[in-house]
């Protein structure tokens, strides 16, 4: 659109330009005319007026021309008429026509000129909104990128926290679950560390108990209060240590005859009968020490039947039982614990 107006403006002012020419031309070929005669002057003007005002085409002006320059002729024939005063009023009438031409065409050519400036200035303006568009979309393209840039900072940000936040979150899992563990385990170990107490407290009061109750059983007389099986017994345990001290007697005599028979018998050895009689001697001298301990234990049997204590076990501090203290004298240990002896 901006282009076909200027070319239309541009064929206007062609125009206005050859319709101006054309009235210039016209008036200069008058001006015979008009000193001729007067009165058909007005009638020229009119026409040159006509001219510029109708805007007519360059090809017509021969025609006019034509006409003007006939004007002479009929001018001739009236030139005895026109008076100085006409001859003034006309070149006064065509100055004045000539002023208002000449200010018609300056007001064209000022209407053409803002014509031409006012669409300039909308060409410019155009191409301004144009330029503003571009720059506008440009501004836009940029915010719009900028945009997308810093939501896409704000997105790695995001993603960024979100996967420190998650790392930071698994720490502190790991840091909980670890105090959880050692927690767990100071309390198992508690736990044991309580059992393990309990359990040597029990077994703690267990062998005080049993302590107590061997205390008991070392001190115990099973037998304390049956007077009369512990007076059997004494009765009992001495003839048995009579007994064993007349064998002692009997074991040292033959001991000490045997060793003078060896004396006697010391240079006349062939058939070895020495060694034989050492032999006996020796068996002799260990029959007499085993009953020289057994009055030793009878003893101190004796002096357990003076406290009331013969009858416990030295193993087990149980009782022993009666026939077992009847018939073996004396007796400090049980059947169990002799057999495991």
């Amino acid at each position: 659109m901006p282009a076909s107006t200027k070319k239309s403006k541009k064929a206007s002012v062609k125009k206005t330009q050859v319709a101006k020419k054309n009235v210039k031309k016209a008036v200069a070929k008058k001006l015979p005319a008009k000193k001729a005669s007067a009165k058909k002057k007005p009638t020229i003007k009119k026409a040159t007026v006509k001219k510029t005002t109708k805007k007519t085409p360059a090809k017509k002006a021969p025609a006019k021309k034509s006409s003007a320059k006939k004007a002479p002729a009929k001018k001739a024939a009236a030139k005895k008429v026109v008076t100085p005063a006409q001859k003034a009023a006309a070149a006064k009438k065509i100055a004045a026509e000539k002023a208002k031409a000449a200010a018609a065409a300056k007001a064209k050519k000022e209407k053409e000129a803002k014509a031409k400036a006012s669409e300039k200035a909308k060409a410019v303006a155009a191409k301004l909104k144009a330029a503003a568009a571009v720059k506008a979309a440009r501004e836009r393209e940029q915010k719009a990128k900028a945009a997308a840039k810093q939501r896409e900072v704000e997105r790695k940000a995001r993603e960024k926290a979100a996967a420190e936040a998650k790392k930071q979150k698994e720490i502190e899992s790991k840091r909980k679950a670890i105090e959880a563990e050692k927690l767990r385990k100071q309390r198992e170990i508690e736990r044991r560390n309580e059992e393990e107490r309990k359990r040597q407290e029990r077994r703690d009061a267990e062998e005080r108990r049993r302590q107590e109750a061997l205390e008991r059983k070392m001190h115990s007389k099973p037998y304390g209060e049956d007077g009369a099986f512990l007076e059997e017994l004494r009765g009992l345990l001495l003839e048995a240590r009579e007994e064993a001290n007349r064998q002692t007697e009997i074991a040292d005599s033959e001991a000490e005859e045997m060793l003078v028979d060896r004396e006697r018998l010391e240079y006349d050895d062939e058939d070895g009968s020495s060694v034989a009689s050492d032999i006996q001697r020796d068996q002799l001298k260990d029959f007499s020490s085993a009953l020289r301990l057994k009055v030793d234990e009878i003893d101190v049997a004796l002096g357990r039947v003076a406290d009331g204590s013969y009858g416990r076990c030295d193993e087990c501090y149980e009782a022993i039982s009666k026939p077992r203290l009847q018939f073996q004298l004396p007796v400090f240990t049980c059947v169990t614990c002799r057999a495991s002896v």
